[in-house]
């Protein structure tokens, strides 16, 4: 079995250097906020390098990853078939601000494995996707309003940051300042699993609504999945008003299946956001949807968006190798639930074990324990979660070279480079983790 290799203390040595550096030079001296380790306590670890399933830092110390980058490295750290993409297009220069093969070769990949998506329109980020859908169905329905679902993160667009999970909450800001009141009161938000208070909330604002988005499985205060009929029942009120119905896989596409959350619980969106995995690691995300809609999308209609690196050369053949290896082997979702099976029941047995009884969630190849007894199906459920308890736990799967998120209100991912051995590894940290925050 291979070791982990931990720090000695969390306050490691050059990445307490680079932290101090970094203070005086970023804000919060980290360019995301979830970074900065302030839910759990300490200070944030600076990588060096990764391959397979390891991270290691800059001190040398390696760390078995359930970030994955937040999520996009399904195959690992470090694919042969990624880097070989990226090493062959490499000599061609890295952007052009012209159209490119790969642009189009991305498309027609991305629309056959995703049947909902007619036409699609490649970005840079998942935020600029979630931004983008939103401005097209504001202009093809030619409403003002949309609606969101407290604790879904969207992006860092003022319109989601209302009610926003992710680092928003793992910071304690959900509302941002910034944002003014004329887009928040264009924002309305229900609880994620109560569909009453979504057709409460449309008969309350009728043909007003532009768009209803959602992360069909929630990643951003923890993973939540759907409860049953959810999906159908807002697919169903969108229908019926007129409504453009947004599925958020910027975390999901490509992830849970080959065709995203929307493929898992049979659901047609009328327009979808993706990111992360269409990257292979890349800086990269996408919007699509109908034909009708997406055609409101300048040069084709009135929509602006637009973009100087959007389809990058490199960026594109790094997400093409990928999708193109998840595309032609189905088998990769079969290893990927079995393994996080493993993790997630493996983990919910230990604490059961030990008294704990903790609501573990898991869709997929994402999941997370929750530190509460409650069933966690939104986000006030999510909050009832012990945070001192898990920063305690974190610090402790940290030590004993566990990478997990470091907020309580983030999903895990696993790769397929998580092989039984290291399934293994973590059990057994994560069974002394859980002692040592407990006193046990």
């Amino acid at each position: 079995m291979q070791q982990a290799s931990p720090a000695t203390d969390l306050n490691l040595s050059t990445s307490d250097q680079l932290f101090t550096r970094a203070k005086d030079l970023i804000p919060g001296g980290v360019n995301s906020p979830v970074r900065a380790f302030r839910a759990v306590g300490g200070h944030p670890v600076f990588m060096q390098s990764a391959q397979g399933a390891w991270l290691t830092d800059v001190d040398g110390n390696r760390y078995l990853d359930f970030i994955n980058s937040w999520g996009p490295m399904i195959l690992g750290h470090a694919p042969q078939i990624v880097l070989d993409a990226v090493a062959q297009a490499l000599p061609a220069s890295l952007s052009f601000g012209a159209p490119t093969r790969r642009e189009v070769e991305m498309a027609e990949l991305i629309i056959e494995m995703v049947p909902s998506i007619e036409k699609v329109r490649l970005v840079n980020s998942g935020t600029e996707a979630t931004m983008s859908a939103i401005r097209v169905a504001r202009g093809y329905t030619g409403r003002a309003k949309i609606l969101k679902f407290e604790g879904c993160y969207h992006g860092h667009g003022d319109s989601f940051l209302i009610a926003a999970g992710s680092g928003a909450l793992t910071l304690g800001t959900p509302d941002s300042p910034g944002v003014t009141e004329g887009v928040a009161q264009d924002t309305l938000t229900v609880p994620y699993n109560d569909l009453a208070a979504v057709a409460a909330a449309i008969e309350a604002n009728p043909e007003q609504i532009a768009a209803i988005i959602l992360e069909p499985v929630v990643g951003n205060i923890g993973l939540v999945p759907p409860a049953e009929g959810f999906l159908q029942g807002l697919r169903e009120l969108c229908t019926r008003h007129g409504i453009v119905y947004i599925f958020d896989e910027v975390m999901t596409g490509f992830r849970l299946a080959r065709g995203g959350a929307q493929e898992l619980f049979g659901i047609d969106p009328d327009m979808t956001t993706l990111g992360k995995i269409i990257g292979g690691g890349m800086p990269v995300g996408a919007y699509g949807g109908k034909k009708e809609i997406m055609d409101q999308v300048a040069p084709a209609g009135k929509v602006y968006q637009a973009g100087t690196l959007s389809g990058n050369p490199i960026a594109t053949a790094a997400g093409l190798a990928q999708l193109r290896y998840l595309h032609e082997h189905p088998e990769v979702y079969q290893q990927l639930e079995r393994t996080s099976a493993l993790l997630a029941d493996g983990t919910r047995q230990i604490a059961a074990e030990l008294g704990l009884h903790y609501t573990v969630n898991r869709v997929g190849s994402m999941w997370n324990v929750f530190f509460t007894q409650q069933p966690v199906t939104d986000l006030a459920s999510a909050k009832t979660a012990d945070l001192d308890a898990f920063g305690r736990y974190f610090r402790a799967m940290l030590h004993r070279g566990i990478y997990l998120a470091p907020s309580q209100f983030e999903a895990l991912f696993v790769s397929t480079a998580v092989t039984d051995d290291l399934v293994d590894l973590y059990l057994t940290a994560c069974r002394a983790s859980l002692r040592e925050a407990h006193g046990l």
